[in-house]
């Protein structure tokens, strides 16, 4: 690991948590930005909450966990945990201050235009009140459990992320006054309808139960109550070398999760002092640990606002494509879907290419088709009811050798996964779980024909999931191959991740842990020396992030060098852009917006002859040393004049973009030289799309 020469590193690195809240806050520009459909702007500041909330119970909870031990030793970006803390507790509070704003200031008035209100309890009229008050009774009341907190009851166990009330309420005869929580259940809707006729009028679940403390308090005076929501640490340590049951450790660890140490307190603007003293002594949370912001609290329950049935406020409805290879075959014959393979690789491009008529057919057709002998496919997160799982269990129950590597440890998934390591074995399946101490992160699906001339394999090797859902919101390519060369790669990659096959070597693939890091260094070396040799060199990547300080510096090297490097990074990027001697020949652009942009592309001039890789990785520590990852060489000229074609237009100049600047802020850029609004690039390309379909 090559080490950071400069006195000052945070003149060579942005700190992985403040360049993480800078995504985040574009984010939350989307639904900052009037021009978003306004159902869409309630579910981005849904995801800004959901991202907040995960970025939390993951990456603050182990920089408290550093605090708590001693840790002063600054971070490769420069920062102690202490300067740190204090940085993304600031800047936590601004972003909370600004996605407030926008939901009373902008949202709300916004909503009520169109008839879809969320109002106070204290503006119901009578008929509404009577409305809510039958639907307390017959569905929220049942399962609400007030908790006293009293000499003979200890402060409740509160669990993480859930909404709780904290009351205050006196004894009639005693004139004591007594503290009590009520969870608000998660499991009812957030917002409760009103059921005032010719409109969607709303009331929030916490100021139903509210409205009603009399009932749940029978006798007792209520003389205060406010909201208030924690999260814990949700980072798992999984001791995999010391486990002798991986899947039987990860449901101990997963109990375990639901206690841990509280990361964050979310409170109301005006919560009582005294109140919040209690709450701070009894949760064990420091002042800096608070956000407060005005009521409601937690706004990941916009979802169901944003779910309303109004096509006019939200994205234009969008159809996938069936990919061009696939529109002519008869759809229940698996001869000729794999034949279609066979005439050419066959690159895929979801969620405008439908990722149903394309891999996860690919894995029904062999699921069913008596030609198939064996199936192995990878599996880091699916869907609840996955199309996918069925049909590896069809092809077991069929006598078919189906092996199934299952990332147990996706973080978030983790139980999900169990369930389906579960279900899958009793159905035959051979479930692996990879190789100990890396999570398998690679998305591989190889399948084992017999056909008149021998047995021939198949492949798909994508950028994302094999999760029908998210496909239709996430952004990524796949390829489906027939060539013998990446049949055999991926089909001794498999062996490495079922059996032991440690020094195994590839053909079209960098795999991480050996090969993916230093093929990509020799990558960028080679374009430094065909600038200096006066031969075509750049860089160009598409990635989820970039974080991994000796691929900036390689890169810091590379811009010194004279070669032009263009990254477009949805997320965390840690590199400096455009600094006088250092990267001056460094460009890094995100795009957000309709779709996650989760492909990761990478381009080399390779001096003319342009080389060109898809895969699962990123360039962080975690995807290149602690993950079995996978990038593909793109061989056929069609399919890299494509990829290329691609890259051009997310680096085109007529697209809303965000543009990273020196002191790594982004500039939102949202017109051209001419003063218009530039062009929506997901809206483009569907309709690109669509012109060829």
């Amino acid at each position: 690991m090559s080490h950071l020469i400069s006195d000052n590193p945070r003149e060579r690195l942005i700190d992985r948590e403040l360049t993480w809240l800078a995504f985040n806050q574009r984010v939350l520009e989307l639904a900052e930005d009037p021009q978003t459909p306004l159902l869409e702007r309630c579910r981005f500041l849904a995801i800004f909450s959901s991202n907040l909330d995960d970025f939390f119970m993951i990456r603050v909870a182990t920089l408290k966990r550093k605090l708590e031990t001693g840790v002063t030793k600054a971070n490769t970006a420069g920062y102690t945990p202490a300067q740190l803390m204090s940085e993304i507790s600031q800047k936590t509070q601004e972003l909370l201050q600004r996605q407030s704003k926008t939901f009373h200031e902008e949202i709300l008035p916004a909503l009520k235009k169109y008839n879809i209100e969320i109002a106070s309890w204290a503006s119901l009229d009578a008929n509404e009140i009577e409305n809510v008050n039958k639907v307390f009774r017959a569905k929220i009341f049942p399962v609400l459990t007030p908790l006293a907190v009293d000499p003979s009851h200890p402060f409740p166990y509160i669990s993480g992320l859930s909404l709780n009330l904290a009351v205050v309420v006196v004894h009639p005869e005693t004139s004591e006054e007594l503290f009590a929580r009520v969870k608000v259940p998660s499991n009812i809707p957030r917002f409760v309808e009103t059921g005032k006729a010719g409109s969607r009028r709303f009331v929030t679940l916490e100021e139903v139960i509210t409205a009603n403390l009399s009932e749940l308090f029978p006798g007792m005076e209520i003389k205060d109550h406010y909201t208030f929501r924690l999260t814990r640490n949700a980072d798992l340590e999984l001791e995999e070398e010391e486990s002798e049951d991986l899947l039987a450790s990860m449901e101990q660890e997963l109990l375990r999760r639901k206690f841990g140490p509280p990361v964050r307190l979310e409170v109301d603007a005006d919560i009582n002092p005294d109140l919040l003293k209690t709450l701070m002594e009894e949760l064990t949370v420091q002042e800096e640990d608070i956000s407060r912001y005005k009521e409601p609290l937690d706004l990941t329950g916009l979802n169901q606002i944003a779910d309303i049935d109004m096509p006019e406020l939200r994205f234009p409805v969008f159809r996938s494509q069936v990919p061009p290879d696939f529109r002519e075959i008869d759809p229940k014959s698996a001869d000729e879907f794999f034949a279609a393979i066979r005439r050419r690789e066959i690159m895929l491009h979801h969620p405008y290419e439908s990722f149903t008529a394309s891999v996860v057919r690919f894995l029904e057709s062999a699921a069913t088709d008596p030609h198939v002998l064996a199936i192995k496919q990878t599996l880091y997160r699916t869907s609840g009811d996955s199309p996918i799982i069925d049909a590896l269990v069809e092809a077991a129950e069929a006598g078919k050798q189906v092996l199934a590597v299952i990332e147990i440890r996706a973080r978030f998934d983790e139980l999900a996964n169990v369930r389906w390591a579960r279900k899958l074995e009793d159905a035959g399946v051979h479930v692996v779980y990879g190789l100990i101490g890396l999570k398998t992160h690679a998305k591989l699906s190889l399948i084992v024909r017999q056909e008149s001339n021998g047995i021939r394999r198949y492949v798909h090797i994508g950028t994302g999931n094999y999760n029908p859902k998210t496909a239709r919101l996430y952004e990524d390519f796949g390829l489906l191959s027939a060539d013998p060369v990446l049949g055999e790669d991926v089909n001794k990659l498999f062996n490495q991740l079922s059996g032991f096959a440690p020094q195994t070597d590839f053909s079209r693939l960098l795999v991480a842990p050996r090969t993916f890091r230093i093929g990509l260094l020799e990558r960028i070396e080679r374009e430094i020396q065909n600038q200096k040799d006066g031969k075509p060199a750049f860089i160009r990547l598409k990635l989820n992030a970039i974080l991994d300080e000796q691929f900036i510096e390689a890169l810091y090297k590379a811009s010194k060098a004279g070669v032009k490097i263009e990254l477009i990074v949805r997320g965390i990027c840690a590199i400096r852009v455009g600094v006088p001697g250092l990267s001056e020949n460094i460009t890094a652009r995100s795009i957000l917006g309709r779709f996650l942009e989760h492909s990761r592309v990478f381009h080399f001039a390779n001096g003319g002859d342009d080389e060109i890789y898809i895969g699962s990785g990123d360039l962080m520590h975690r995807n290149l040393d602690r993950r079995v990852e996978s990038v593909v060489r793109i061989t056929q000229a069609d399919q890299k004049r494509f990829l290329i074609g691609a890259i051009d237009s997310y680096l085109s100049p007529e697209f809303l973009h965000w543009q990273m600047q020196p002191d790594g802020s982004w500039l939102e850029v949202k017109n051209g030289p001419d003063g218009k609004r530039l062009a929506d690039f997901h809206n483009s390309a569907i309709d690109w799309y669509r012109s060829r379909g």
